[in-house]
């Protein structure tokens, strides 16, 4: 009995200076003398040893070291039920929160529909650096120094080397792409391209385009206009109508600009169409024999087309985004317009 008591004392000055910094401490305080091999029970399993006459004074000596053993733990069970509430709060069966959805920019969306539209057609995707030497961007295109086209296009020249410059169209990647040497070609080239012009509604020093290419044996102006009706078709709608004006560029020939019926009025006229009924959307032509040579293909047994667009002006018609400026404002107002287009 005496050996019991001893015991018991040595363990409650122990339960009594016992203080948890956290519910980890608190837990270890359970399993040592609340556990189902703990201190307590340990101890309960001596009342066998307890001579018959001192087993009332043993029980109730213990009870009160098993109450002491409770308290302890209960006066720190709040560190616990923290901890455990902050646990239960967390139901990950529940939906989380859900995150506000961006959208590609309408730009994007555009030029990725114009390009998937190509696609079907065969054609293949080409790209080039929009840092381009003379010959790429100019002279390989019919446009050798002093040509008067040159004039058309405000140029940015790379100020340590007036050779370079910032590409004034896409067709330079078409270059790259020629200048392999691999026949036929038939590939679209989406980019930006930047062009030395005052920023207002209708202008930007930078813009994009997607200019296409197809260069075989037999290829006619036929297949072109046909080409450029199933791209209208599926960008526009069956009943869009086409037409093709006379035009010029140094890089085909003959030339043309394409219209569309007015996607707004119809044909009946508004200010997108300045009241004509008809949109010009892109510039084509089959390839000039001077721009095939440039790149050794013989232009009496190859021939080609090609057509250029600029996609600001597609999102134009199909959006009706008339101010360029908010295409690169990065203005959100704008941009999440499109969060449910496509």
């Amino acid at each position: 009995m005496q050996e019991l008591q001893n015991q018991i004392t040595t363990y409650e000055a122990e339960i009594k200076s016992f203080s948890p910094a956290n519910a980890i401490d608190l837990e270890a305080y359970r399993i040592r003398f609340l556990g189902t091999k703990g201190i307590v029970k340990q101890i309960f399993s001596e009342m066998k040893n307890v001579p018959v006459a001192q087993k009332k004074e043993a029980g109730q000596l213990l009870n009160a070291f098993k109450i002491l053993a409770e308290e302890r733990f209960e006066a720190f069970a709040h560190l616990q039920s923290t901890e455990t509430d902050t646990k239960e709060s967390l139901d990950i069966s529940l939906p989380g929160v859900a995150i506000p959805l961006g959208t590609r920019h309408p730009l994007r969306m555009v030029e990725n529909k114009i390009v998937s539209i190509f696609e079907k057609l065969g054609f293949s995707i080409a790209t080039g650096p929009e840092v381009e030497d003379d010959w790429h961007n100019f002279t390989s295109l019919n446009m050798p120094e002093n040509h008067t086209a040159r004039d058309m296009q405000d140029t940015f020249y790379v100020a340590s080397n007036p050779d370079w410059v910032l590409r004034t169209h896409t067709s330079s990647a078409q270059a790259r792409v020629m200048e392999r040497g691999e026949l036929p070609v038939r590939v679209i080239c989406p980019g930006r391209v930047y062009r030395n012009e005052t920023i207002s509604a209708r202008a930007h020093c930078f813009f994009h385009q997607c200019e296409g290419l197809y260069v075989d044996k037999g290829v006619s102006f036929a297949d072109l206009k046909q080409t450029l009706y199933y791209f209208v078709t599926e960008m526009f709608g069956a009943e869009t109508k086409v037409r093709f004006r006379p035009s010029y560029f140094p890089f085909t020939e003959p030339s043309a600009e394409m219209d569309i019926s007015c996607t707004v009025c119809g044909g009946s006229g508004c200010g997108l169409c300045k009241h004509t009924g008809w949109v010009e959307i892109l510039g084509c032509g089959m390839v000039h024999p001077n721009m095939l040579r440039n790149f050794e293909i013989d232009p009496e047994i190859y021939t080609g087309f090609a057509f250029g667009m600029g996609v600001e002006r597609i999102t134009q018609i199909k959006y009706q985004v008339n101010d360029l400026r908010l295409y690169s404002q990065n203005d959100v107002r704008f941009l999440r317009q499109f969060q449910s287009i496509e």
